[in-house]
């Protein structure tokens, strides 16, 4: 019997600076079986950074043939394709031909290593844009998870404040490309 995934509540207050939103969403994240807790808040990150009405969280690692969030048009038009992780030029270069917008966020140990051997790959493709996390940052967000989320995400110029209770985290991010 093939494992489930586990199901997250997240109520995320949003106020992005940088584009001049302030909103409230109540999400379902799901934490596919093989993914970490680090990931799954990385994609919660990608989702802040993007937020646009249409934009929703996709099956990811259970699907090869869709984003990790993607932003989907009334039409069912992709606008804009994210992907999460370290992912190769071929994965990238699918969602450049499903969409006008590819976006990609980095994070994890190995990330500084994988770009130095990818951005020629990636120099290569349209619309594409490559951001990085900071690694000892982005190791810090499991100790938000719970199974009920309530956090508020403040995104000013390339830094992203969390606050849930008591604990508050900062992350870095950097445009790669």
């Amino acid at each position: 019997m093939a494992l489930k995934p586990t199901i997250y509540k997240v109520e995320l207050q949003l106020v992005d600076m940088n584009r001049d939103i302030y909103t409230g969403c109540k999400l379902t994240l799901a934490l596919h079986p093989s993914e970490t807790q680090e990931r799954m808040m990385v994609r919660l990150m990608a989702f802040g950074l993007n937020y646009h009405p249409g934009l929703q969280f996709c099956k990811g690692l259970s699907a090869t043939d869709e984003a990790d969030l993607w932003e989907v048009a009334p039409d069912g038009q992709v606008h804009h394709w994210i992907e999460v992780g370290q992912a190769s030029a071929d994965r990238i270069r699918k969602g450049v031909s499903r969409s006008p917008k590819v976006s990609l966020y980095a994070y994890g140990r190995e990330s500084d290593i994988w770009w130095s051997r990818s951005q020629e790959a990636f120099k290569a493709l349209p619309r594409v844009e490559v951001w990085q996390f900071n690694n000892e940052q982005t190791a810090q967000l499991p100790a938000l998870v719970g199974r009920n989320m309530s956090i508020t995400m403040t995104i000013t110029g390339n830094e992203i404040y969390l606050n849930q209770n008591d604990l508050q985290l900062t992350l870095a991010f950097e445009r790669l490309l």
